[in-house]
Formats: structure tokens, C-alpha cells, sequence
């Protein structure tokens, strides 16, 4: 049966958006909701509906509001029109924590050129980096979101053990395939662009995949189990396309 006890808070963005808020901060039952929501709702669209953009604890939702408004011929606003519309699709979230999403492999070369940031992470800590490495491939991390760019993940889940700040001075350009820490989340570089996040190793793998449907590796609900590879490892895949 739907869930009944879900409290959503909706707040308009602009003329033509609202943010529909499921909870706070970084927690997989939240992420659970969200991921729900964004199922149901592609399921069950509403005239003047464009898109919806999920992230950790909320969803964006953009509309048309001419659309919106001439489809429900009433005194409301459009943005109440949505609101009511949501909150049906709300009251029909079913969490299931059973439910697991499937598990990718990612294989990283961490440290020298490929992860410049491992020492000063393990310094930050004061652990070694072969601890950091440890630490960073012996659980598994969840996808709740793609986004910054395209095909890029954005994980929680990693341990806090190795939580580390974002740098104080963002890189102007870091590597497609970077893998990085920044707080409690890490994450992988899916384009070459400029960053913040403490670059611990990088993966072989190609994030984002323009030839293909859909375009990205990886997911929102996916389970990540990075994998230490060796530098001559890295060569090999790269090779092998």
C-alpha cells in the first residue's frame, strides 16, 4: 500500500517551476522518495508538464503555465494546479527498502598523475594513503543524482572516515574519469571541466556516452563498488575502448 505519513513541502521557482521537498539532507529513504516520485510522475504527467530534474532531497518540476492554467478551467493559480497534482502522486509513494538498484563495478587507478590529491586527503586524515584507498573501495556507494555536468554522479554512502573539504582553489581543468571526495560525498569528472573536489584517483571508463540511449554510464539509484587498479590496468582498458 502508498505510504500515507509522507509531509512534502512545495515552493514555487519562478513563474513556471515549483520544488517539491521530501526531506533534508543525504539519506537513502529520502532518495527512495524521490526516485519514487519522479517514477509516478512520468507515469502520470500533467497537461503543461516539461520536466523534472530530481536531486538529493527534492525534485524541481517545470510546466508551462498558459497550458497549465487553460487545461484546469478554474480561479486557481497554475502553481496551486501542480501542488494539487503532486500531492496525489504523493500520497501514492510506496518506499521500498528491499528494493535495490543494480550494482556497477568501477575500476580506479588511484594516486601519482591520476589522483594528485590522495596524499594530501590521507594528510588531511593522518592516514596513509593506502588507507584512503581502503577506506574508499570497501563499501559501496549510492547514485542520487546525475548532474554539474552531464553524466557526472554525485554519491553518498562513502565513508566518513575520509570525508575531506572541497579545495580551497578549484582546479582550472580536471580529467574525464577523475574520481573525487568533496564532505561526505564523492563523485567521478565525466567531462573535462573545472572543480573543486579533492581528485583521489581516476576511472578508465567513459561517463558519459552521447552515441548511446540513454547517454550516461551510470544512474540515480545505482550501487557503486569502486575497484583499485593498477596504472598499466588503466592503459589496458583505455585499449580495449
Amino acid at each position: 500500500m502508498p505510504n500515507q505519513q509522507i509531509k512534502a513541502n512545495m515552493k514555487p521557482l519562478g513563474d513556471s517551476a515549483l520544488i517539491v521537498q521530501l526531506g533534508e539532507g543525504i539519506d537513502p529513504k529520502i532518495h527512495e522518495m524521490v526516485k519514487n516520485l519522479s517514477e509516478l510522475l512520468t507515469k502520470h504527467p500533467f497537461d503543461g508538464f516539461i520536466e523534472y530534474v530530481p536531486a538529493y532531497n527534492n525534485m524541481t518540476v517545470y510546466y508551462n503555465p498558459y497550458i497549465v492554467h487553460i487545461s484546469q478551467k478554474d480561479e486557481r493559480t497554475a502553481f496551486e494546479k501542480v501542488c494539487v497534482h503532486m500531492n496525489r502522486l504523493i500520497n501514492q509513494i510506496h518506499i521500498n527498502t528491499n528494493e535495490k538498484g543494480r550494482l556497477v563495478s568501477i575500476p580506479v587507478c588511484y594516486g601519482g598523475e591520476f589522483g594528485p590529491d590522495l596524499e594530501s586527503v590521507a594528510k588531511y586524515h593522518q592516514i596513509t594513503p593506502e588507507e584512503v584507498v581502503r577506506i574508499h573501495t570497501e563499501s559501496e556507494c549510492l547514485v542520487y543524482m546525475l548532474g554539474f555536468a552531464p553524466g557526472f554522479p554525485f554519491m553518498g554512502g562513502m565513508n566518513p572516515l575520509i570525508a575531506t573539504p572541497r579545495k580551497e582553489t578549484p582546479r582550472l581543468s580536471i580529467k574525464p574519469g577523475s574520481v573525487g571526495i568533496a564532505g561526505k560525498q564523492t563523485g567521478i569528472y565525466s567531462l573535462e571541466t573545472p572543480g573543486g573536489w579533492q581528485i583521489i584517483g581516476r576511472t578508465p571508463l567513459s561517463l558519459f556516452l552521447p552515441d548511446q540511449s540513454p547517454p550516461t554510464l551510470l544512474k540515480a539509484g545505482d550501487r557503486i563498488q569502486f575497484t583499485p587498479i593498477s596504472s598499466s590496468d588503466y592503459i589496458k582498458y583505455k585499449e580495449m575502448g
